[in-house]
Parts: C-alpha cells; sequence; structure tokens
C-alpha cells in the first residue's frame, strides 16, 4: 500500500477520533448514571429541519405563567399504576408529574432507583405535562388553571380502570377529563365542555411538556436531546441553547410551526415526553423558553389553531395522547402503524443516514433476540458487514495495487518533464488509460465503506437495547466504558486516577484496540523506512487514550472490526500473491 496514503489515512482517523473526544458526550460510568437519573444528559448544539424561526401569524399562545401560578402545596394525588410505569397524578392543576419507568433502573445496582420520567415542583428537577384550556379573543370564561382542584370518583389509573376527572367552573360550564392509559407508556386524553348556562364562549385547548430547571448540556452531535417534533411530515429539532436565545416577547416563543396533527415533545437520549395530538385538528406547535427566578422553564406545547365554540347547552369534546416512556423503535413502530403518528419513529434520531441507519438497527435488533446478547448480536453484525463489503475492499486494493506497480515509471515521467508539469500529467493519465487503470479506484470503495462504518457508530448511540446490557467477563454494561484500569493495575490500587485526568482511564478493551492497530500497522508499513516506522509506532498509543472513556460496546465494535480487517487484508493479499502462470507451465510464487 502506498506509504503516503497510508500517513494520510491515519492522520485521518487521528482526527477523527480527536474529533469525537471533543464533539462526542463521553460514556464514562457517570454520566451513564446521571443520563439515567434525568429526563437528560445533555444538548447537542443541533438543529434539523426548520419549517421557520417565526411564530405562526394567528397561531394561539397557551399561558405563560401557568407552573409559577401553582401553589407549592400539593393537593390530592390520584395513583397511576401500569406494568411498564408508575406514579400519581397531581388532582390540582391536572398534572402529569411524578412518573417513573419499572423496568429501567438509574445504574445496574438492583436496588437502584427506578427511571424518573416526571418530577413534581419541590423536586431536584421538576418536569410535568399539563393539559387544559384557554380563552378564545372575546371570550372571557372561567376556565381551569394550575390552581385548579378537579375531582373524581376513582382510586387509581390503570390500563384496565379509565379515570375521569370533574370541575365546575361555578359559572355553568362542566369540564371534564377522561384518562387512558395502555400497558406501556401511551395516555389516552379526552376532553369535554358541557355549557349548562345561557351565554356562549369560545374556548382553545392545549397540550404542554415543560421541564423549570436547565438541563445538562453535554456539547454532542451524535445524539440530539432537547425539544423536536414532527409537523407537516417534517422533523424539527433544537436545541436547549436555542431556546434561551430566540425566546422574544410576546409568549418567549422561540420557533412556531402551524398544520394539521403531528406530535411534539422534549426528548433524551433514551426517554421521551411527547403530545400527540387529535390528528385530523388543525393545530400550532411552539417552542419557548420562560425566563424566571430559577433556572427558567423550556416548554413544547400545542394549541388549536381554531377556537371551539360552546353554546348554550351544547358540548364540546377534543381528544389527544401524551407518550411517556423509553425510545424503544419497534414499540414507536407500533404506535405509528395503529394510531398512524406520523414518523414517530424520528423520535430515535436515525440522523441524515437514516436510510442505513435504520435497517442496520432492525438487523442488530434482530441478531440481539435470536443470540441473547448484545455483544454477540454486535459481532455478528460487524461480520455480516463484512461479508457485504468484502467486494469492495478487493477492489480497493487490487486498484491500490495497480497503481504501486505503476509507480517507477509514474517517476521516471515526472523526472523527464520535471520542468514541464502539464506534459507530464499528459503522459501520465494516457499511461494509466493504457493500463486501464482508475486513480480514483481505491478511493471510492472506501467512500462507500465509510458511511456504513459511521451509520453503525451511530446505531451504537441510540440503540437503548445497549444500555445497562452486558457483555463477557468484567464488561457488565455495554453503554459504559469499560471499568478496568492499568493505571490501578486494573483495581489493584485503590485510587482514582481520573481525578487527575479523564484521559488516565485505559481499560482492557481499549489496549486491546491499540493492539489491533499495532498488527494493521505491521502488515502495511513494510515499505516505511525506519523513521517513519517510528513515528507511526506512537498511533496505536494515541489511539488508546483516545478510546478509552468510549463506551465498552463501541471500543468492542472498532477492536473486532480491526480484527476482522486484518484478517481480510491478509486473505486478500494472499490471493493476490498466488502462484502466477511460468514458462514451462510451472508456477512462480510473487513474495510481497
Amino acid at each position: 500500500m502506498d506509504i503516503k496514503r497510508i500517513i494520510t489515512a491515519t492522520v485521518i482517523s487521528a482526527l477523527i477520533l480527536i474529533g469525537f473526544d471533543y464533539f462526542v458526550p463521553q460514556h464514562s460510568q457517570q454520566t451513564v448514571e446521571n443520563q439515567s437519573k434525568t429526563q437528560t444528559s445533555g444538548t447537542p448544539p443541533k438543529q434539523d429541519e426548520h419549517n421557520g424561526p417565526a411564530p405562526t401569524p394567528g397561531a394561539s399562545t397557551p399561558p405563560a405563567n401557568t407552573a409559577d401560578a401553582a401553589p407549592a402545596a400539593a393537593a390530592v394525588r390520584l395513583p397511576i399504576e401500569g406494568p411498564d410505569v408508575t406514579g400519581s397524578l397531581d388532582l390540582r392543576g391536572a398534572r402529569f408529574d411524578d412518573l417513573v419507568l419499572t423496568h429501567y433502573r438509574e445504574t445496574l445496582a438492583k436496588d437502584s432507583p427506578l427511571v424518573r420520567l416526571l418530577e413534581k415542583a419541590d423536586g431536584p428537577q421538576p418536569s410535568f405535562v399539563e393539559i387544559g384550556w384557554q380563552n378564545a379573543p372575546g371570550s372571557s370564561a372561567r376556565v381551569p388553571d394550575a390552581s385548579t382542584d378537579w375531582t373524581t370518583d376513582d382510586k387509581a389509573l390503570s390500563p384496565d380502570h379509565p379515570v375521569t376527572l370533574r370541575w365546575d367552573n361555578g359559572q355553568g360550564l362542566l369540564f371534564s377529563i377522561t384518562l387512558t392509559v395502555d400497558r406501556r407508556y401511551l395516555f389516552d386524553i379526552a376532553q369535554k365542555v358541557e355549557n349548562k348556562g345561557g351565554q356562549a364562549v369560545s374556548l382553545v385547548p392545549y397540550q404542554r411538556v415543560e421541564r423549570d430547571y436547565k438541563p445538562e448540556e453535554t456539547g454532542g452531535f451524535i445524539v440530539h436531546e432537547g425539544p423536536l417534533s414532527v409537523m407537516n411530515g417534517r422533523l424539527n429539532e433544537d436545541s436547549y441553547k436555542n431556546m434561551r436565545k430566540g425566546a422574544t416577547q410576546p409568549g418567549y416563543q422561540a420557533w412556531a410551526a402551524a398544520g394539521n396533527g403531528g406530535w411534539g415533545g422534549i426528548t433524551d437520549k433514551y426517554w421521551l415526553t411527547a403530545i400527540v395530538p387529535d390528528q385530523a385538528a388543525p393545530v400550532a406547535v411552539h417552542y419557548s423558553y420562560v425566563p424566571n427566578s430559577g433556572a427558567g422553564a423550556y416548554r413544547v406545547d400545542f394549541t388549536s389553531q381554531a377556537p371551539l365554540p360552546v353554546g348554550a347547552g351544547a358540548t364540546v369534546a377534543t381528544s389527544s395522547r401524551i407518550f411517556a416512556g423509553a425510545k424503544e423503535v419497534n414499540l414507536l413502530d407500533q404506535y405509528t402503524d395503529a394510531l398512524h403518528i406520523p414518523y414517530f419513529y424520528k423520535a430515535v434520531d436515525f440522523g441524515w443516514f437514516a436510510f442505513l441507519t435504520r435497517p442496520m438497527f432492525h438487523v442488530l435488533h434482530w441478531l440481539f433476540s435470536h443470540l441473547g446478547n448484545f455483544g454477540l448480536a454486535l459481532l455478528a453484525l460487524t461480520l455480516i458487514i463484512k461479508l457485504i463489503l468484502y467486494p469492495l475492499a478487493t477492489k480497493s486494493f487490487a486498484s491500490m495495487a495497480k497503481m504501486r506497480t505503476l509507480t517507477p515509471r509514474i517517476q521516471s515521467i515526472r523526472e523527464r518533464h520535471k520542468d514541464e508539469p502539464m506534459v507530464a500529467q499528459q503522459q501520465i493519465m494516457a499511461l494509466y488509460k493504457e493500463e486501464g487503470v482508475n486513480p480514483a479506484g481505491g478511493c471510492l470503495p472506501l467512500l462507500i465503506q465509510a458511511p456504513v462504518a459511521f451509520c453503525l457508530y451511530k446505531v451504537l448511540n441510540i440503540t437503548i437495547e445497549m444500555r445497562h446490557a452486558p457483555f463477557y467477563g468484567w464488561i457488565h454494561d455495554l453503554s459504559a466504558a469499560d471499568p478496568t484500569n492499568i493505571f490501578t493495575l486494573f483495581g489493584l490500587i485503590p485510587f482514582d486516577v481520573t481525578a487527575i485526568s479523564p484521559m488516565l482511564h485505559i481499560g482492557i478493551w481499549p489496549i486491546l484496540f491499540g493492539l489491533t492497530i499495532f498488527l494493521m500497522q505491521r502488515q502495511t508499513s513494510v515499505s516505511m523506512d525506519p523513521a517513519q516506522q517510528r513515528m507511526m509506532q506512537f498511533m496505536p498509543i494515541i489511539y488508546v487514550f483516545f478510546m478509552g472513556r468510549l463506551s465498552a460496546g463501541i471500543v468492542i465494535y472498532y477492536t473486532w472490526n480491526n480484527l476482522l480487517t486484518f484478517a481480510q487484508q491478509s486473505l486478500i493479499q494472499r490471493r493476490a500473491n498466488a502462484a502466477v502462470p511460468a514458462q514451462g507451465g510451472k508456477k512462480v510464487v510473487r513474495k510481497p
């Protein structure tokens, strides 16, 4: 292989790893625990396909001070008892502000607390979902707010037992909310207003997801965390930072769009809290940031674009849904198909190469379901990809081998025409044509393989199946960094060297990865001079330091991929150096 290409590829790879170390959130055990403990673990500075930054003309905005109006003391609470979620609903304000996921824990410890998705106002990270009504322009009816005490005759909300909340405004309007929860993470909301008075009113229903704390921002770009929505078939993502910068009066809106149906909310790496309005209703979605005495309030809300008139003696109703749970792709696909929620699977950040990452995820999930171990599924998928791309790798090597045989003739042409570069270039191109060599033939296959490798890396960052998934030996969580460390003699010395520098966390698997880099260098550096070989010997060490803090699953993938590449390259070289016909019908062996 040409030495310049080797050095160039190595330098580019090092820069990529350095870039990942700078931009990508590091999967240390502490980071993973923080991600599990709270709704949010970071906010990458990412925006995707905005319909426009300006608020939608004519769209209503929900009341901005609903959360601040709520009293500190909690009222009566209605228990929520589901197989996958549990918690309670605050009957003061009809607010979902207490919800945990029964099958996910913060850490691997058996007594670790369950992952909390929604939290009360007096908690360290208040977050909730609110549903309600507001007056349309020209109407002044008394409507429920955060201080409204709803009543119910039901004892608990469960999949087998819907509940109905009621409130009388004392002016002839009877409000009711019927709540239903399925066996996973979806709540059905049916709101109704009955006008028993003698005066017509006009009301606007709204739903809101809110966080009253400043989410941790990690600065990564691989996984989107923050507000997102799908409106008019288009994905709209934003960051908490942009919400703060773009929020302006009136309404503190940072972004808005309008259309029929859709969905929107606030996402984390593994969790989602979202509103799904009536898919036939014209609605407007808003991203807002309301500053206050605390960290401020981050909001994603939906309001109806068409006020609902409620005449004397009339009744109006509206429906919506709330999703609060884990971003399990197969479940999101089921909701998409069964409930006709557009592109609900995009809550999982498959990225620009979704046409590759999404099928890759489903293949990985299928292998996981059959092999029973996520690490084995990852190794199997990597092997499958290598087999599929083997013809491209062979073509790339063959093209570079042809180029290598032409190197002396090319050097001779350049020396003869060193004062005539244009003539030299013309003769070199003529030589390529004569020998049937494409100068880009060795690079084009690599351009195809690179996106595939990146997509697999992306899948490993977004899939919840890798979270807390065990492998073999000392790896009990593939989404966390290798817990061993060479600087503590792999646990024999009771000292946390990462307190000095996080770069000093180097486990066994990153070291194995470095050894595979060394093997690959030995395979391709036969044509290097001694000075170049000494320089390249430092590259495995540099790689080890930058891989030390990545999740074990990703490091295992890279290590296995390098071993397969080494074996593949050895096979290709043996075939290229196989015996060729010679005089007398005998064969001679071409030495590498």
